[in-house]
């Protein structure tokens, strides 16, 4: 049998790290976390980390900014998995001095991407940087010559879906909800992914070749969806018709200016998405990147609907 990747996880007490943890351990890897000192020192992400040390992983103290840790940890492993939030992107430059000390030892590097394409969005200018950090990463690891692979799984399920992107609702709404833009498929259209799903496509990827400086886009069927797909679907769980509003973008752009950052930044993202398109406006080209559902038909996902049921 052909042995299994050695792949250091970065980001392990987060959500989709979490997860990128269990199913690294689940498909036999030689799993090791680079774990933060405070993260031992907060009871969940301690339960989180026992639970994956119980389960065969080997913990290395230390964090983004310690560079003889970082060099240290990357030299005793094939893959580097980082998964910290997105706006904490342009962290990730030391670690990839770090790999590239490494240098033939790093099979792969996935970088925390776990988003829109950063070099699709069409929003430059008024999300803060949100995206061009993100591009620069991805520019430092191709003048590095790093070996990669980027994962855009657009939106996290655990991400708008339970409000029914609904800004400052935690849960659906069973009377009204404000729909953005015409909320046609001929306009913005939404790739939600459950965390899990991510993490199952994400550890396909190491070894497999084929996705070796290419892109990883997931669009699985049943969880591409329009905001009047998406109401429509809730409407059918419920039993019942909601009362629609709609604003148009002229009237989000203004919203977006006139509420202070960070507080427009959820807006700004559903702009993006409802509004541009900017999960699908593009046909992914195979010389650059694949879908991952096709390429990985056995993996198993949880669709937008399928989620949804669990708000009834």
């Amino acid at each position: 049998m052909e042995e299994k990747s050695k792949v250091l996880i970065i980001g392990s007490t987060g959500n989709l790290g979490y997860h990128l943890a269990i199913f690294s351990l689940k498909c036999s890897h030689p799993t090791f976390l680079l774990v933060r000192e405070s993260a031992l020192d907060d009871p969940i992400k301690a339960q989180k980390l026992q639970f994956l040390t119980n389960g065969g992983a080997t913990v290395i103290k230390g964090s983004l900014q310690d560079e003889n840790v970082l060099v240290e940890a990357v030299k005793q492993v094939d893959i580097v998995i980082c998964s910290i939030p997105s706006k904490q992107a342009d962290e990730q430059k030391l670690l990839i001095k770090a790999i590239k000390q490494a240098g033939s030892s790093i099979k792969r590097f996935i970088p925390s991407e776990f988003g829109a394409d950063p070099d699709r969005t069409q929003i430059s200018g008024m999300d803060y940087g949100f995206y061009s950090r993100k591009a620069e990463i991805r520019r430092l690891i191709e003048a590095e010559a790093i070996p990669y692979t980027y994962v855009c799984n657009n939106l996290l399920m655990s991400c708008l879906l339970p409000s029914l992107v609904q800004p400052g609702l935690k849960s659906p709404p069973r009377d009204r909800v404000t729909i953005f833009g015409n909320g046609d498929v001929k306009g913005g259209i939404s790739v939600f992914v459950k965390e899990e799903d991510v993490a199952a496509f994400t550890m396909r990827t190491v070894d497999d070749p084929s996705t070796l400086n290419k892109v990883l886009y997931l669009r699985p069927p049943g969880n591409v969806v329009s905001m009047n797909e998406l109401v429509g679907m809730w409407e059918s769980l419920t039993g019942t018709n909601v009362e629609k509003r709609y604003v148009s973008e002229e009237q989000m752009l203004n919203q977006i200016k006139e509420t202070p950052y960070p507080g427009n930044m959820q807006l700004i993202f559903i702009y993006s998405v409802f509004v541009k398109g900017d999960h699908t406006y593009y046909e992914i080209d195979p010389s650059s990147g694949f879908e991952g559902s096709q390429l990985y038909p056995e993996v198993r996902y949880t669709t937008v609907e399928e989620c949804l049921s669990t708000l009834l």
